[in-house]
């Protein structure tokens, strides 16, 4: 390991670029593989409440620190009808699902999902179908959902066994409707249109409900940003944010340009803040659209099925991605991007919670346990909540990255800080991207007197394929940093070995 030119991170404690939003650590359940069916739900598992829930995959939702939780989907939603999933189970049909190419048994529905947020400490975040479907199925929807009683659809809900109304607040309007893939695209001024007479709709409604736009899927989109711009030109005073999903492929062992592909997710939200705000002056609004990056992970993007599988299988194990210590620091970095911005991502939804691209593997009848992309969601969303992202100035290394043009060259070091005022704890994260030397860190606070290193912890990927299993279920784990951390006065100095992840505390 040959030591690079040091960087230096100068932190400003006393300064804010933003307050840390609770939604930025939210989850994604859809109707898609194991993530319900043999995830968070499997009645008769040893683990089973009396609601069917995995006692177990909810004390790890909760130990994620997942705060939000998107569902029904995804592509699953563009054909869903939600009045397939209430009511007595056995009278409840089994539909075909074109978008998974699965049988659902609508065993699990709205009323469970809610019942499951409530005992996981998770707010609901729930999407509508604008593909099949339009305003008076959201507006039904609504009604069965948040009004309170003397209503046909409120009523059911009653007699469904849910006296109190869900009061469910963080709607979605469709998903990836831009996506050829997805049942029921849409045109732009199609999608505008129709995400606009269902909003007003639903203010009408409850004038309360925050409302998320349907973005353009990613930014190698043809339609992206014009798409954004056009659904924002129709809708803006009738929506409060605007949809971003964005997945980067799993490491194949060239870690060379692995950890840059973060500097990607930075562009795209730059990319819609400047398209939301040019629309903003343009229809002459006083208010900021906000962004909910309600899809992120690192995912090998495909149509991923499982060995044997057969098309309109019910539940098959689809999308069991099997993270590696690699994966777990690029994922890491997409966290950094998403304190980066919270000014204006104000919500995000890691895509998705258990068994599909999942930080929780749940098996069929036994254990479940962490994936390696679970622990930097834990300890960001553990030591970033309930604070306020830091300035920072940083110098050091870069490295020229090809297929990654920035017009200029990539830092080595990615990083951001987050101060919380009621704990007197500053948190620097701090990753190191070169693949193959380490790299010298000197942390500089002003104004030091009484500031002291509280722990520096270390997610490494020495090992870069190295994964977690059932079996061995702490293999990549964080642990004590390998390096210590010398103290001079305000300036603290220590090495970060080669692609390493990092959490130092420090506390006034």
């Amino acid at each position: 390991m040959n030591p690079l030119p040091p960087a230096t991170i100068e932190l400003f404690p006393a300064r804010s670029v933003a307050t840390v939003p609770d939604r930025l650590f939210g989850s994604f359940v859809e109707h898609l593989g194991r993530c319900v069916y043999g995830g968070i739900y499997e009645p008769g598992h040893p683990a089973a409440d009396a609601n069917g829930h995995r006692r177990d995959v909810i004390d790890l939702t909760r130990e994620l620190g997942v705060t939000v939780v998107r569902y029904p989907g995804g592509n699953f939603v563009s054909a869903y009808r939600w009045e397939d999933g209430v009511g007595p189970r056995e009278k409840r049909p089994r539909r075909l699902d074109p978008a998974w190419g699965t049988v659902e048994a609508n065993q699990y529905g709205t009323n469970e999902f809610i019942s499951w947020c409530r005992a996981a400490g998770a707010e609901p975040m729930m999407a509508v179908n604008l593909g099949t479907r339009g305003v008076q199925e959201a507006l039904d929807l609504v009604e069965y959902c948040n009004h309170p009683g003397g209503s046909t659809l409120s009523d059911l809900r009653r007699a469904h066994g849910h006296a109190e109304p869900h009061n469910i607040r963080l709607w979605c309007l469709g998903n990836e409707m831009d996506g050829t893939w997805q049942t029921g695209h849409k045109t732009p001024l199609e999608y505008a249109r129709l995400a606009s007479e269902t909003a007003r709709a639903m203010r009408q409604f409850d004038s309360k409900l925050e409302l998320v736009l349907c973005g353009s899927t990613h930014s190698e989109m043809p339609t992206f940003l014009e798409w954004d711009r056009i659904g924002l030109e129709h809708c803006y005073e009738d929506v409060d944010f605007i949809s971003l999903h964005r997945y980067f492929g799993r490491c194949n062992g060239d870690l060379r340009t692995f950890f840059y592909q973060a500097e990607e997710m930075d562009r795209q939200i730059r990319a819609v803040i400047a398209t939301c705000d040019h629309v903003q002056a343009k229809v002459r609004s006083k208010k900021k659209i906000l962004l909910s990056f309600d899809e992120w992970n690192v995912w090998d993007v495909g149509f991923c099925n499982p060995e044997g599988y057969q098309r309109w299988d019910e539940a098959p194990d689809q999308l069991a991605e099997h993270y590696s210590a690699a994966d777990a620091l690029l994922f890491a970095s997409m966290m950094h991007s998403l304190l980066r911005h919270c000014d204006r991502v104000r919500a995000a939804c890691l895509a998705q919670l258990v068994n599909v691209i999942a930080p929780i593997r749940a098996e069929s009848g036994g254990a479940a346990w962490r994936q390696t992309i679970f622990h930097p969601f834990a300890l960001i969303a553990r030591h970033a909540r309930s604070g306020r992202v830091i300035p920072q100035y940083s110098s050091g290394p870069t490295e020229q990255i090809p297929g990654i043009n920035l017009g200029q060259p990539c830092a080595v070091l990615d990083s951001v800080a987050v101060m919380n005022d009621a704990t007197g704890i500053l948190t620097l994260f701090a990753l190191n991207r070169h693949a193959s030397d380490g790299l010298p860190l000197n942390v500089k606070i002003p104004n030091h007197a009484g500031w002291r290193l509280l722990e520096h912890t270390e997610l490494s990927a020495s090992e870069p394929l190295a994964k977690n299993s059932a079996d061995h279920p702490d293999e990549v784990i964080p642990r004590p940093a390998r390096f210590r951390i010398q103290p001079d006065g305000g300036n603290w100095s220590t090495q970060l070995p080669p692609a390493s992840w990092h959490v130092l505390r420090f506390q006034t």
